[in-house]
């Protein structure tokens, strides 16, 4: 299969579309961004989200085609996120990809967009396209906003399981710490950038579960230990405190996600470990990885931070994967809120 795959991606606050080769190599990946629209609100609208995937999503995949110098009839498929996400978002992108499939005739394809997520570190951007890539088996670790899931992939159409967060996801805890302090929204991105001026010993908080046996995750007594803290001290005083507290709770997260991933490596035997989903950007955990794959001789393989977060290259290369299966989805294909309802 030779020809690119249209991907497109409107699961939350990204309108995407992207042309991605057979290999990985990534020929052309547009996004329209809406954090400046849902700042003043501390979180994504959905009501909001849906209105401007509608204002957006034809000019951005006019763009991504146009720069792929791709016609609509030459690709091999259109493959879009189905779910899980915001449901008038993801209906957006999943209207326009069966009208654009019923106009070309290509096959469509809808796309689990964890999966997708999966997927990032198999892309070949560009400027870099003999890139080293992931081989079979791997563990991965999938770190988003809505979850946080480890497991074992020993090939492209099997996940297994290892466990999962019990409440928050490592990435809704940084969201709702950054409200409680202020920062705004999308508050990962901000308490990474504070945490590098901070001390991470500065205040010991909570690393939940990892005294016991399993693999899964725990994040809401961080969040509440974060917020009794507050409670306590009031909010820091001064850019140096607020870093202290930033990189203090940064590496609680961190930790508990380095030491599980590590131990997942160590105990599986499988010597590949996949990081994936916006958390996977947090310039934190990549170091404490990139450190621990050295010290520990295991091959580490990150997405470049661009595509951790939510893109339609890795929805594009996810669907590659279904179309070399043979597989294809009718026109009655409807979007999934949740994970357990994934269309793949």
């Amino acid at each position: 299969m030779s020809r690119p795959v249209l991907g497109i991606e409107s699961s939350c606050d990204e309108t995407a579309a992207a042309l991605v080769a057979a290999d990985g190599r990534v020929i052309s990946s547009e996004i329209s961004s809406q954090v400046a629209i849902h700042h003043e609100f501390g979180g994504v609208v959905p009501e909001l989200a849906s209105r401007h995937h509608l204002l957006n999503i034809v000019p951005v995949v006019d763009q991504a085609l146009a720069r792929g110098s791709c016609a609509l009839e030459d690709v091999a498929g259109i493959a879009v996120t189905a779910g899980p996400g915001l449901v008038g978002a993801l209906l957006v992108g999943l209207q326009f990809a069966k009208a654009l499939a019923w106009v070309s005739g290509r096959p469509l394809v809808g796309v689990d967009h964890l999966r997708a997520h999966l997927e990032a570190p198999f892309l070949r951007p560009a400027d870099s396209p003999t890139a080293p890539v992931p081989t079979f088996p791997h563990v991965f670790l999938l770190v988003s906003g809505g979850h946080t899931v480890l497991g074992v992939r020993p090939s492209p159409e099997e996940l297994q399981v290892l466990g999962a967060t019990r409440d928050d996801a490592a990435g809704e805890a940084f969201d709702k710490v950054a409200k409680m302090l202020g920062l705004g929204y999308p508050g990962g991105q901000v308490i990474d950038q504070l945490a590098r001026a901070g001390d991470p010993t500065a205040i010991r908080f909570p690393r939940a579960m990892l005294d016991r046996a399993g693999w899964d995750f725990s994040f809401s007594g961080l969040k509440t230990a974060v917020r009794q803290h507050l409670a306590q001290q009031g909010l820091p005083r001064g850019q140096a405190l607020l870093a202290d507290l930033c990189a203090s709770f940064q590496e609680a997260v961190v930790d508990v996600l380095a030491i599980r991933a590590e131990r997942a490596v160590a105990e599986t035997g499988v010597r590949q470990l996949v990081v994936a989903g916006g958390v996977a950007a947090n310039g934190r955990l990549r170091a404490r990885l990139a450190s621990a794959a050295e010290g520990g001789g295991f091959a580490l393989h990150l997405p470049r931070p661009v595509y951790c977060t939510d893109n339609a290259a890795m929805v594009a290369f996810a669907g590659h994967r279904r179309l070399a299966r043979g597989e294809r989805d009718a026109f009655d294909l409807n979007a999934v809120a949740s994970w357990s309802g994934r269309p793949t």
